[in-house]
This record gives structure tokens, C-alpha cells and sequence, in this order.
């Protein structure tokens, strides 16, 4: 037994097959007969029979039906946010890369002569009677004075009641009750080649409606915040907008699935949505007044493979995330675990990819104990790592140069393009190191193998290749030892945080970090 949609679908295959077979046979009556003549026992159809036209016009005109109520439930819950703030020139990291217009007289944000606030308008949507309502933190930032224009024409002032920089998800409330609110969907089941549909205000045209399907889901690293990305984002063909921002991504229901955030250039057909079941989780979270805290480990990585040049490195291993670089001082540090190793499984769960790796780690708890089991050199080892919270802003290492003294014996390394020095004691301690022993990278010549992979100056190199590196002798006899075709292995240590480069002849550019 066929279902409705199922019916529906066949029906208006079949008109549009009849249609098309008609079309073909009026344009040329001997392709139609080479046709027939091919396959006698299919009888020709000179005009499209009048029952299936119309069961294709109907059809059409429930699908039609079908979107205009979803826009007439969704729209009265639907709000424009006017914000106002002052210039100063600088611009948000969203704007910048996703949401400023090109320069021109009506764009007053790119004339750096014009000091006037700055005037720019979103969306958002009501999740409760009681006037709050959900959008992006990037359409409220820094906003002085926050206005709400509901689609019965009325307007309120609005105040934040908190916002999420990491996963652009804030909250707003106005001054009102029996607002109408809007139903949220389960984004967990939201199936790629549905129908999606979008509320908002792009170019200031209010309550524009806008429809297409889901074209992917759990799009990651699409911008990140301190070298972090959470949201897993849903990806839209449906015409998404300067002015969209924070508004709804519906089903053909009328609830929400998402909330439009980020778009990849104008009328591209590359829009993206937070998850609705993230943007309620955090939303929650901030109605109820409390701190968004996040569990981490510190440790910067990317997915085993993503940098071909070092693959051949990691022979014995599959799968699994390469730790580039563990923080200074934070959790990772204090454990066993080393730039380099490879995660294969947290607490059992195997993890494939770095985004795997994170939702991991983003289901703990912050103090909880977790086992990373590691292969290291031919070896698997079980690590045990406490987890810390996320700090807003991870600490980088100053820019200001130590510049060590030039009186001690250099040892240049032609090949790599890098200049070394002995660490002494009290250079650690001048320059407050997080090592005591090694060779302290002096120079790096522009363009040479040693600057592709990322190697700076005051670097301390601390092994090669696995063997300890202890003054400039050790370094120069590890080297000689050292196969560049193959990949040489170097252990960085960088103002406290630890990482690691390969030094490969032909190796190219580096990965950037995760």
C-alpha cells in the first residue's frame, strides 16, 4: 500500500513523463515513430490524458500549499534585530569573512573617515511566550543598543542575557508575553535532500522566504575561535544572506532544524545553519544564567593523513589523530602524552578524525579522568589525561624576540635553513623557557625547509629522531644520522608548549594547526 507523498510522487512522475513524450512527438514525428518502431508494444500518447494533468496540477498546488504555510507559521515568531554600535574600524571575524557587503557609499563600515555607528540588522526567533529569543552572538556583539521588530509591526527594546562566542550562539530578551513561538525539530534526524527553508531580513528586506534542500550535514572547521571549532553545521542550497543571520532554517513542517549562521559567498548556494538540538542546548544554558564551561585536554591536532608529506612516518597505524602540539600547562602537559603520538581510542571509543576526537571530549566532564590509548613509534601505550576547562583565550608565547647572545658557538645547518646555539641554564631562565637542555634555534633562512614546516626562531630543539639532543654536538651528530628523503623528526619546544616538525627533503608546505 502506497503511501500519500509515495502516490503523489508517482502521480506526477507520470505526468511529467506523458508531458515530455508529447512534447517530442509534436517536435519530431519521426523520432516518435524510430521510437515506436523500436518498441512496438509501447503505444504512442498523443496528448497528456486529462485525469493525470490534473492529479499533476494537484500536486503542484499542495506542494505550493505546503511551503506558504510553513512561512505562515513560521514568519509571526520570526523577529528582525536592529543593532547599534560605535565604529571603531574594527569588524568581527564573522563579518569580515561572511557578512560585509562590498564598499560602497551605502556601506559606511569599509570608509574608515566615517565615524558614524555603525547600523546593521539580523535575525533571530522566539522560543518562549515570555519574549526570549535566539541569534547569534555575532549579530549582537558589541551592540549598544539592541531594537526588535516583531511581524505584527511591533517594537521593543532588548537586552542580552548571554552569548556563547564559540559556538555563535546568543540570547536576547524583550519585554512582552504570549508571544507566539516556534516549534523546534530533532536536527539529529534531519535526513540530506529534505526541503529547507529560510526567515529572515537579508539586505534589510524584511521577512524574506526562501527555500532549497539540505544539502550535508556535520560540516566542521568552517571557522574557528582559538584554534577551536564546535558547531557541526547543516549546509543549505536555500538562499542565505547578509541579514539572515541568527534566523530560522525550517523543514517542511514549519519547525526549526538550524539556525542560519555562516554563508560562503553571495547567492553561491553555500549557506550553513547551526544545529537547532545545539543551538537549545547552550540557549538553555544561558536563560538559566550559567557559565558555558568546556572540557579539554590542550592539545592541538589534525586527522592521521591529512599531511602526506609525514605519512610514511606513521607506518603501523591506520587511523587515528596526530597531537601537533600540547599547550603549555594545560592538561596534556602534565601527562605522558608527546607531540607526535597518535590517538587512536578515548575510553575505548575509537576515533578516526580530529572532529571525532573533540566530540569526544566535549561529552566529558571537566576534572574527569580520561584513558587516550596512543601508539607511539611501533608501540601502543594507555595515557591517562585529567581533563581542564577551556580557557576564553588559549595564552600564545610573546612575539618579542629573546634574541640570545652571539658570543657562543653557532652551528649552521646549510640544508635546512636553520641556525642553532647551545642552551645554556641561564638562558632558560632569563628568557623563562620550559626547558633546561637543548640547541635554541637562532635564524631560519626565508623560504628554507626549516621555515615550510614552521619552524621559528627560539624554538629549543630538544631531540632528533628520538634520540636527545643536549648541546650543539649531539644536535649536528643526530642530523648527520638523520635520512632527509625519509623525514627528519624534530622535538620543538616553543615558550612552554610542545609540538614537533619534519624536516623533508621536498616535503612542501605545512599543515596548518587545528
Amino acid at each position: 500500500m502506497l503511501s500519500n507523498f509515495e502516490q503523489m510522487r508517482l502521480t506526477s512522475i507520470s505526468f511529467f513523463i506523458a508531458a515530455l513524450s508529447t512534447m517530442f512527438a509534436a517536435a519530431n514525428p519521426s523520432f516518435a515513430g524510430s521510437i515506436l518502431a523500436a518498441t512496438p508494444e509501447i503505444a504512442p500518447t498523443p496528448t497528456v490524458p486529462a485525469a493525470a494533468a490534473e492529479q499533476g496540477k494537484d500536486v503542484v498546488h499542495q506542494l505550493n500549499n505546503a511551503f506558504a504555510k510553513v512561512f505562515e507559521t513560521v514568519a509571526p515568531s520570526v523577529v528582525i534585530i536592529e543593532i547599534s554600535k560605535k565604529n571603531d574600524n574594527e569588524t568581527s571575524a564573522f563579518e569580515d569573512l561572511f557578512f560585509q557587503g562590498p564598499p560602497d557609499e551605502s556601506n559606511p563600515r569599509r570608509n574608515p573617515r566615517n565615524l558614524q555607528p555603525i547600523q546593521s540588522e539580523g535575525s533571530g526567533f522566539v522560543v518562549r511566550p515570555d519574549g526570549y529569543i535566539f541569534t547569534n552572538f555575532h549579530v549582537v556583539e558589541a551592540a549598544d543598543k539592541i531594537d526588535v521588530k516583531l511581524k505584527d509591526g511591533r517594537e521593543f527594546s532588548a537586552k542580552v542575557v548571554g552569548t556563547d562566542e564559540k559556538t555563535d550562539i546568543a540570547v536576547i530578551k524583550i519585554e512582552a508575553k504570549d508571544l507566539p513561538v516556534v516549534q523546534l525539530a530533532d536536527s539529529d534526524a534531519v535526513r540530506v535532500g529534505q526541503f529547507a527553508f529560510a526567515i529572515g531580513a537579508p539586505f534589510k528586506l524584511d521577512y524574506t522566504f526562501t527555500y532549497g534542500v539540505v544539502s550535508g550535514k556535520g560540516r566542521s572547521k568552517l571557522l574557528t575561535t582559538s584554534g577551536y571549532s564546535i558547531s557541526d553545521y547543516l549546509q543549505t542550497d536555500a538562499s542565505i544572506n547578509p541579514g539572515n543571520s541568527g534566523g530560522p532554517l525550517c523543514d517542511i513542517d514549519g519547525k526549526v532544524i538550524g539556525m542560519n549562521t555562516l554563508i560562503n559567498g553571495i547567492n553561491r548556494g553555500l549557506g550553513f545553519a547551526i544545529p537547532i538540538n545545539m543551538a537549545k542546548e547552550i540557549g538553555d544554558e544561558l536563560i538559566a544564567g550559567r557559565k558555558i564551561m568546556r572540557p579539554w585536554l590542550g592539545i592541538r591536532i589534525e586527522t592521521l593523513g591529512d599531511d602526506p608529506a609525514i605519512r610514511e612516518l606513521f607506518k603501523g597505524v591506520d587511523k587515528g589523530v596526530v597531537v601537533r602540539t600540547i599547550e603549555a600547562d594545560a592538561p596534556a602537559y602534565k601527562s605522558d602524552l608527546r607531540p607526535f603520538d597518535v590517538i587512536t581510542h578515548v575510553d575505548a571509543n575509537a576515533v578516526a578524525t580530529d572532529s571525532q576526537l573533540q566530540h569526544e571530549i566535549l561529552k566529558k566532564k571537566i576534572g574527569q579522568k580520561v584513558e587516550l590509548t596512543v601508539w607511539r613509534k611501533g608501540q601502543t601505550l594507555r595515557v591517562p589525561v585529567t581533563t581542564g576547562e577551556l580557557p576564553n583565550e588559549i595564552s600564545r608565547a610573546s612575539n618579542e624576540p629573546a634574541r640570545p647572545p652571539q658570543n657562543r658557538e653557532e652551528e649552521e645547518v646549510g640544508k635546512f635553513g636553520l641556525q642553532v646555539q647551545e642552551l645554556t641554564k641561564e638562558m632558560a631562565q632569563r628568557f623563562k623557557l620550559g626547558v633546561q637542555r637543548g640547541v635554541i634555534v637562532t635564524d631560519v633562512t626565508e623560504n628554507s625547509l626549516a621555515a615550510q614546516q614552521g619552524i621559528e626562531r627560539e624554538d629549543v630543539i630538544t631531540e632528533v629522531d628520538g634520540k636527545p639532543v643536549t648541546d650543539v654536538k649531539t644536535f649536528r651528530e643526530a642530523l648527520n644520522k638523520a635520512d632527509p628523503k625519509r623525514g627528519v623528526l624534530l622535538y620543538l619546544d616553543r615558550k612552554g608548549s610542545k609540538t614537533f616538525a619534519v624536516l623533508k627533503a621536498g616535503g612542501g608546505e605545512p599543515p596548518s594547526d587545528r
